[in-house]
């Protein structure tokens, strides 16, 4: 019997006033994978989050975490939350911060304590827990943050823009926790504008637009899949262009190159041999894999800025 998704949802959608914010989501993402939530502004990304977590009740569609309908105050307490715009009580200490988030989580205090301890020295604020967070920079808000969304050993947390804010050691950090997490079976949800990070970090990313998903990617197909090839090749008839198709999409040619994407690398020996048994010269072809941002691109359009 396979594990309950720790996400799953059927044609969630969110409408305001005339506007619909999420057209119809459409998704289902496993228990102990790290998931990118990607598209551009105004594709519904923060909506959807708000109805996954019962922050805005969805106007039709049916949603499920770890197997409770949203809003099941069970399945909650074993979720935790990192908001992209965060509002903490910046009076408080560090140390006092946490120990009220424990206590709204009903966290008996022996455990709550010990747990502190582990999240302020894991994320780097071990020397600051007496500190006011009004004395705090962005990224140590940050990472605060982020010790408060895993004080309760969630089995599923969402991160919205988590390395906002962060310099390169900060998004390392958060990096090597995110990692931590899946190794120990938690399930991340990760939203974020930094397609490098999503790129290493990511077991899968659906891309949305408008409130659909148009794409769910295996970010381990992405090594092993598309490549935009370089063929510097002389001369070049329409006809061989046309040709070209067979093995690729949107070939276009400049001149003596031609640029093309294709599907499987194995496939530019037979593209090599085409083009000389139809009299064209062929100095060199070379590939180039394609990166999450041109993948991106490609699917949900060069119109649509994260």
């Amino acid at each position: 019997m396979s594990p309950v998704p720790a996400i799953e949802t059927n044609q969630l959608r969110k409408v305001f006033g005339n506007n619909a914010a999420v057209k119809g989501l459409t998704l289902q993402v496993r228990q102990g994978e790290v998931f990118g939530f990607l598209g551009p502004n105004g594709a519904g990304k923060t909506t959807s989050i708000k109805m996954l977590l019962g922050l805005t009740a969805p106007t039709s569609g049916v949603a499920a975490l770890l197997g409770k309908p949203i809003g099941d105050r069970l399945a909650l307490a074993r979720i935790g939350f990192l908001p992209e715009h965060f509002r903490f009580q910046e009076w408080l200490t560090a140390d006092e911060f946490l120990l009220l988030h424990g206590q709204l989580l009903n966290m008996k205090a022996g455990d709550l304590n010990a747990r502190l301890d582990e999240l302020l020295e894991r994320v780097g604020l071990a020397d600051y827990r007496n500190k006011q967070l009004r004395t705090f920079s962005k990224g140590m808000l940050q990472r605060i943050g982020l010790a408060q969304a895993l004080l309760n050993r969630p089995a599923l947390v969402f991160l919205d823009e988590p390395t906002s804010g962060l310099d390169p050691v900060g998004r390392r950090l958060v990096r090597d926790i995110i990692h931590e997490l899946r190794q120990q079976g938690t399930c991340v949800f990760l939203n974020s504008h930094l397609l490098s990070e999503i790129e290493i970090t990511c077991d899968r990313v659906a891309f949305i637009r408008h409130g659909e998903v148009v794409r769910v990617l295996e970010m381990a197909s992405l090594s092993a899949g598309q490549s935009k090839v370089t063929i510097r090749a002389n001369p070049l008839s329409a006809e061989m262009l046309a040709g070209l198709c067979r093995w690729g999409q949107d070939v276009q040619a400049n001149h003596d190159h031609v640029t093309m994407t294709i599907q499987d690398e194995s496939a530019l020996p037979e593209v090599t041999r085409y083009l000389v048994e139809q009299g064209a010269d062929v100095y060199a072809i070379s590939p180039n894999r394609l990166s999450l941002e041109e993948v991106f691109i490609e699917t949900v359009g060069r119109d649509g800025g994260l």
